[in-house]
Formats: C-alpha cells, structure tokens, sequence
C-alpha cells in the first residue's frame, strides 16, 4: 500500500507518493512523464490520500528547501527501479547542493564512461524530482538539457541553489 499528498510549492503542485520504505516519487502534477510513472506505482498497490509522517516532514522539507534553510534532504527513499537506475539515482544524490554535473561526468562515476546514454534515460525514469537531484546533470557544453519538469523549472532550481551556496 501506498500512500500520497499533493504538496504545494513556488514551482508548482507536486504529487508525494511513499511505500512502507520511504519516499518512491515526488513529480509536478504537469510534468511529462508523471502519469506515466503514477501508473509504474499503482502497479505495485493501493495508493491511498491519507496523513503520513514522512509526507508531512518531507512538506517541511520542501518548504525549507524553497526557503533557502535545507541542503539535504532527510527523509527515507525507496527508489523503484532497475539495479542500473538505482546506481545512477545514488550518484544523482552525491552531486552537492549547488554544483552540477555533466551526462558524462555523471557516467564517469557510475562506472562507465561509455554508458552517457544510458545515464540520460536513468536520469529521465527517476520519479523523485528534486529529492534525487537529476535536475543538477546538465550537458557538457553547460546546456539546460532533459528535465522532465521542463527548462524554466531546471533554471530555477539550480538558480536557488547557486543563491543560497553563496549565502553559506
């Protein structure tokens, strides 16, 4: 059983579903790939609209993050996918708060500097935006490239952060 919470945030509403693991996506209810990956979910089980504690914390989490006041990210994850996905999500959650990587860089440290393709549509299938932050990868030549939450909102986002390291 699954249970989820929309989320409001300066971005958009956001769709929070979480297992008896921990978060297993966080998608903007626009975002293009979204329906796709709630029906990966239902899938799996039940999911239910109901009070939860690490829905609730990750709310507060969220709104820290917007705010400025959160680098990191606490809440359990239980990421659903292939062995290949989950490798390339955990180095996603490596990247630090306000930097980026490249396709490249990031299949350098999966292991496989010949795998750039294959990283790109891991990173495209991860269902926790922000959280796991696919939306620091960008292309080599510094490019805004595949953030299925769209440009404007990959601008954004690496914008606050860059904001904030400097504040730190």
């Amino acid at each position: 059983m699954f249970r989820s919470k929309k989320i409001q945030t300066p971005l958009g509403e956001m769709l929070a579903i979480k297992s008896e693991k921990g978060l297993c996506m966080l998608e903007f209810f626009d975002g293009k790939s979204t329906e796709k990956q709630l029906k990966e979910i239902e899938n799996l089980g039940e999911i239910l609209e109901k009070d939860d504690d690490i829905l609730n914390r990750l709310e507060n989490e969220l709104n820290d993050y917007f705010k400025g006041n959160l680098k990191e990210f606490t809440i359990p994850l239980d990421l659903i996918g292939t062995d290949f996905q989950k490798k390339v999500w955990n180095e996603l959650i490596k990247i630090p708060f306000g930097e980026t990587r490249s396709y490249k860089e990031q299949s350098i440290a999966v292991g496989d500097l010949l795998a750039i393709r294959a990283v790109a549509n891991a990173n495209g299938k991860n269902k926790i935006a922000i959280v796991v932050p696919c939306h620091r990868v960008i292309g080599s030549d510094g490019s805004l490239t595949g953030y299925a939450g769209g440009k404007k909102r990959k601008q954004f986002l690496l914008e606050l952060e860059s904001q904030q390291l400097n504040l730190f």
